[in-house]
């Protein structure tokens, strides 16, 4: 079996995150041309209704990830990083395409929402394990006392998504009339994103397996994986609240803010698409500059501070917004949501690669995951729609935004009284949860 070699760190980390930006790509473009989709395949007579039927649809794809966490996780722990990187991307492509080319409900009828949803769960199964898969790989290859560095990198080609898909739709927002956009113009971003796939494939087909996995003499079968997690489950259901807070903070300044600019702040495409740019440049800053600060003082440091932080000022910084809403207001108050975001996420993926059990790294830090990126952050979207349509309060995301700082604070409370874990000091190991398989 194949080891990774130390000679060339950055083109590994680029190969295995590859799969990320496609996912993340895709996810942003469906928020930000949400209205567009809603109109081409859900046209029930109510832009209310019908938005509201896209962010199901969007939502829906995330209660796949815990299926994809538990079966393609644990096949991933049997097989190796590698191959399970490569099934994942598959998958993936495959809801992308699918969405970019299903002709419109004018076209097709009840088939073109039916198929759209198809395309939606086909990537959330993928998805499930997509970053847990990223996420150890990079864990298990870092090098000693750097681990919050590397792992941090898994975000933040998430960022690098974010940031290319708002070029593309400012350039298209540029050449395009808005009726063109409209019609057939949003489609385009999705046909980049199949374009690109080809070139995802082949980098990440040269991968090799990590020298951890490679040394580890026994590998889970699915029964196993159960059992392990069954015993574990505390670390799960706390790992999915620690998450909580990164998946409600990313998908409102990520993929919520380009409708948000537009449909409550009155803001034009161009402005939202500036802001957004900015966000995903914030995010791709703070990320490892933040793991890599994990990497000296700690996880929990950094995860207390920052929770509590968006617990307390998630609302107001809304609030003050809504109340001047302007595009310079607004890319400082995502600017301060970002930093939030990234400080607490670059410390907090790497920390809970090192409180699951070794031997079910990848299943139970992607059903922890993908727990809480279907309960609580892939309905973001939905949950601040319906918000401001219930409470006729146009900063009330941010009720939503400070329940995730709870969630975050909570677990980061309860994982670092029951288990003391720490960065791995150099040439060692971080230190075990309680409970192992």
């Amino acid at each position: 079996m194949n080891v990774t070699p130390s000679r060339s760190k950055i083109a590994t980390v680029l190969r295995v995150t590859s799969g990320n930006f496609l996912e993340m790509f895709d996810f942003f473009l469906f928020g930000f041309y949400a209205t567009h989709i809603s109109r081409a395949f859900f046209p029930v007579g109510s832009d209310f209704a019908a938005l509201m039927l896209t962010f199901m649809t969007f939502g829906a794809g995330f209660l796949m990830r815990p299926l994809g966490a538990i079966f393609l996780g644990a096949y991933v722990d049997r097989i190796g990083r590698r191959k399970g990187l490569i099934v994942t991307l598959t998958i993936m492509a495959t809801g992308t395409i699918l969405i970019a080319f299903v002709p419109s409900y004018a076209t097709i009828g009840l088939l073109a929402p039916l198929l759209v949803l198809s395309g939606r769960l086909l990537q959330g199964f993928s998805a499930g394990v997509e970053l847990g898969g990223v996420s150890v790989y990079l864990a298990e290859m870092a090098t000693p006392g750097n681990k919050g560095f590397y792992v941090s990198w898994q975000s933040g080609s998430q960022q690098v998504a974010i940031m290319v898909a708002a070029v593309i739709g400012f350039t298209l927002n540029s050449v395009f009339l808005p009726a063109q956009m409209a019609d057939w113009g949003w489609r385009v971003p999705f046909f980049i994103g199949c374009a690109i796939v080809p070139f995802l494939f082949y980098i990440r087909r040269s991968l090799e397996e990590t020298r951890e996995f490679a040394q580890q003499t026994h590998h889970p079968s699915l029964s196993e994986v159960f059992s392990t997690l069954g015993r574990n489950w505390e670390i799960v259901v706390l790992g999915m609240l620690l998450v909580g807070m990164t998946t409600v903070a990313f998908y409102t300044i990520t993929v919520y803010t380009p409708t948000f600019g537009k449909s409550v702040l009155k803001l034009s495409d161009t402005d939202s698409l500036l802001v957004t740019f900015c966000v995903g440049l914030s995010n791709f800053f703070w990320l490892p500059v933040m793991g890599a600060v994990s990497d000296r003082v700690g996880r929990k440091p950094l995860l207390l501070a920052f929770s509590a932080l968006t617990l307390v000022t998630a609302y107001p910084v809304l609030a003050w917004l809504t109340s001047r809403p302007s595009f310079g207001n607004m890319l400082m108050v995502l600017l301060w949501l970002s930093f939030l975001y990234g400080s607490y996420n670059g410390a907090m993926v790497v920390a809970l690669t090192e409180v699951v059990p070794r031997t079910v790294r990848t299943a139970g830090f992607s059903l922890a995951y993908s727990l809480a990126t279907a309960l609580l952050g892939g309905f973001t979207p939905l949950v601040s729609t319906w918000l401001i349509e219930a409470t006729g309060n146009r900063a009330a995301p941010g009720f939503w935004l400070a329940f995730g700082g709870a969630c975050g604070l909570l677990a980061t409370l309860l994982i670092y009284r029951e288990r003391a874990v720490r960065p791995a000091p150099a040439g060692g190991s971080p230190a075990s949860p309680r409970r192992q398989a």
